[in-house]
């Protein structure tokens, strides 16, 4: 156990995760006041240990005894294992961060993005969640367009990394990719299809209406986080061969025009983005640019030429970091401060 003499006690869920482990990092980068850590993951990996501030803290068996007298936790386990043990958690007296979407749309539970919507945490009853990473980088440059001129309509395609879909995903594009360097055949594991040298416009289960379930938590996440039941959102996501970074195309529709030098200033403006746009000097945000940053980038910012009130634009952001680990611990923040 990692212990100081004042501060936080705190509890990290699926710590041996992609998202678990970055959670880790940004504590350390941010010196989130811990006082004591416990970390938790799956049985098969009780007995490991994970490296906080240099030193090593043994992986824990889940269980509701292990958690008395943790006054936060941070859950990156599954959807699954967040219903089963968030609960567990609030109940033995801890405040619950969960990165799932097992909670995102319970009316009782706040979904927060701190620069946006700080004020909904105040009102959790031990639960708060941190959006869908796609949503986060997503609506981080809407909310300044909404707040300036009332967003009328959205269309969002995304270009989705593979470690959003965790280790698996990271391993599927590594081997394929060194496979096809090595002339053998590739196999794909986790993913539906080969992923490396390929798009894949399917991240999530097909529901009724003939979206992926990736594509309605874009459309219910981004309205209930900006406080618009009715917003319309035209979502497309796709999976693509890039490591880490979510990149997203939006075209924002408003009520009141919006130019494009008033986009920029609008975004510049906002906490947590960065202005990344100078086409001529082929400068404009990339995953190899953006990857390991807490900023998303926006740049390609331009008027619809199809539209008297639109602005287009294209975010990246790293989805491990903002998109999930220092949202998370932004809000841990917003409650401990």
């Amino acid at each position: 156990m990692a212990m100081t003499t004042s501060g936080v006690t705190v509890a990290v869920v699926g710590a041996t995760g992609a998202a678990g482990q970055t959670t880790l990092a940004i504590l350390e980068e941010r010196k989130f006041p811990v006082r004591e850590l416990r970390c938790f993951a799956s049985e098969r990996s009780v007995g490991k240990t994970v490296t906080f501030r240099g030193e090593p803290v043994p992986v824990q068996k889940i269980e509701p005894s292990a958690f008395r007298g943790i006054e936060l936790a941070f859950c990156s386990a599954g959807s699954a294992q967040s219903k089963q043990y968030a609960p567990m958690i609030v109940a033995a007296g801890a405040i619950v961060i969960d990165k799932s979407s097992a909670f995102r749309l319970d009316p009782r539970v706040p979904l927060v993005v701190p620069e946006i919507n700080p004020h909904a945490a105040r009102t959790h009853q031990g639960i708060l969640a941190c959006p869908n990473c796609t949503t986060i980088v997503t609506v981080m440059p809407l909310k300044p367009l909404h707040d300036r001129a009332r967003l009328q309509r959205v269309v969002a395609v995304t270009y989705q990394a593979v470690s959003g879909a965790g280790v698996n995903g990271i391993a599927d594009l590594r081997d394929q990719t060194l496979a096809w360097a090595r002339g053998e055949s590739l196999v794909a594991r986790h993913f539906a299809h080969q992923i490396a040298f390929n798009l894949i416009p399917a991240i999530d289960a097909f529901r009724d209406n003939g979206y992926t379930g990736e594509e309605m938590k874009l459309v219910d996440e981004t309205r209930k986080i900006l406080g618009e039941p009715d917003l319309p959102i035209m979502p497309t996501t796709v999976r693509v061969p890039v490591f880490t970074c979510h990149s997203i195309a939006v075209t924002a529709e408003t009520e009141t025009k919006v130019t494009r030098d008033e986009a920029r200033g609008l975004f510049a403006a906002f906490p947590g983005l960065k202005v990344w746009d100078e086409p001529t000097a082929a400068r404009y945000p990339m995953p190899i640019v953006v990857e390991g940053q807490d900023d998303c980038y926006v740049g390609r910012i331009r008027e619809d030429l199809s539209h008297p009130r639109a602005v287009s634009f294209w975010v990246v952001g790293d989805q491990l970091r903002k998109g999930a680990a220092t949202n998370a611990v932004q809000i841990a923040e917003l409650i401990f401060a």
